[in-house]
């Protein structure tokens, strides 16, 4: 009797053992009870002290480890007005690569306009290799070259969906991202539909102003070998002229303009946008002769003043100097873009030779000037290795 008294004593001891652990492990995965107010007389610089709890299982012998106390969960950011992309970017860890690159709509992407025909097939593709080389956003090239295209043009179809465009001669070689002289389009007035740099800085020695037959624009006239143009604005705008008292359409105008002074152009198209835009000054932002760099601008003598400051951003050569040996500082950058091999490294296989190459050139007057060459390329240079390099390096990359 004595024995069964004592086991049922051990058997009830046990339950009620058992019912504590129970209540206890309840108790742990329930929510945290508000944190305790601090007195009126308590210090307030402890605020991230942790609130009572009771005590886990893992107070009582015997409890397992296991179960542990959990944390709250982290607060996910709610959708706001920066939009569920920006959610994603702000949620991702440091250092975890982005799943989705962003592409830019063609409609923001850059178009550039070359008429090739004849042998200027290596002057184009040394033209477009300096553009690729040195810009940032997408580009839309539209190449025009020879007979085959005659029919299209007599369509009115070509370019009738492109909202800007830059157009270049087949000699020049862009120094700096296309990107920059892009951006001129923003400095266009309400007015102005088209970009050109001054046929001459010097008007009195200007081609224009001592021979021209024929109206031109300002004091010396514009150079088309680089132009700008709001492509959305030509279309709609209706231009003065000299020969009917109405505005005239873009294309109607160009055709009896021709017809007109057809006897006393020189320089083809180039004449004629002078006579446009001669009747129409206020259609004109001209740019500095930093962007139409030709050799006129130093070989009687440095002439550009912005290219002595900021170097030279678009260079033109023409007169054939890409090609002969009397302006040899133009050859030697057409040189050094043609041969540049797209993998190798810009500073190491483009740069440092072409700096031994100008010391070849100081007997010309264009030679003794090679800041004015060298300035912008290198900047342009520095960037693409501070972006791609530093920046973008193997350190920074998953």
């Amino acid at each position: 009797m004595k024995f069964r008294s004592k086991a049922a004593a051990l058997l009830l001891l046990a339950l009620v053992t058992l019912l504590l652990v129970l209540l206890t492990l309840c108790t742990g995965r329930a929510e945290p009870p508000a944190p305790l107010v601090h007195s009126a007389s308590a210090p307030q610089r402890h605020p991230e002290q942790a609130p009572a709890r009771l005590p886990g299982p893992g107070a009582f012998p015997g409890a397992g480890q296991g179960a542990q106390r959990r944390r709250p969960p982290r607060p996910r950011p709610r959708a706001g007005r920066w939009g569920a992309a920006s959610l994603k970017k702000l949620s991702r860890r440091h250092g975890e690569a982005k799943n989705v690159r962003a592409v830019l709509p063609p409609r923001l992407w850059m178009h550039l306009a070359v008429v090739a025909c004849g042998n200027r097939l290596e002057e184009t593709l040394v033209m477009l290799k300096s553009a690729v080389l040195f810009s940032h956003r997408k580009m839309q090239f539209h190449i025009f070259t020879e007979e085959s295209l005659k029919p299209e043009f007599e369509k009115q179809v070509i370019l009738k969906d492109v909202d800007s465009l830059l157009y270049v001669d087949t000699d020049v070689l862009f120094l700096r991202p296309v990107d920059d002289i892009w951006k001129l389009l923003r400095q266009f007035n309400s007015t102005q539909l088209a970009a050109m740099a001054p046929e001459h800085e010097i008007p009195k020695v200007g081609w224009y102003s001592r021979f021209a037959q024929h109206p031109f624009y300002g004091s010396a006239g514009v150079n088309s070998g680089v132009m700008l143009m709001n492509l959305t604005r030509i279309r709609s705008a209706h231009f003065k002229n000299s020969m009917i008292p109405i505005g005239l359409a873009w294309e109607d105008m160009v055709y009896l303009l021709y017809l007109k002074y057809k006897n006393a152009i020189t320089w083809g198209d180039q004449d004629l946008l002078n006579i446009i835009f001669y009747f129409n000054p206020e259609c004109l932002y001209v740019f500095p002769c930093q962007w139409n760099y030709r050799p006129d601008h130093c070989m009687y003598g440095s002439n550009c003043r912005e290219a002595e400051l900021e170097g030279v951003s678009v260079l033109h050569g023409n007169r054939g100097v890409f090609h002969d040996d009397k302006q040899p500082t133009f050859k030697a950058l057409y040189e050094a873009i043609r041969d540049f091999p797209f993998q190798d490294n810009l500073f190491q296989s483009m740069y440092y030779p072409l700096q031994l190459k100008f010391l070849e050139t100081v007997h010309t007057l264009c030679g003794r000037i090679p800041q004015v060459f060298l300035k912008q390329i290198e900047k342009t240079m520095k960037r693409a290795y501070e972006k791609h390099v530093i920046i973008h390096g193997p350190n920074h990359m998953r």
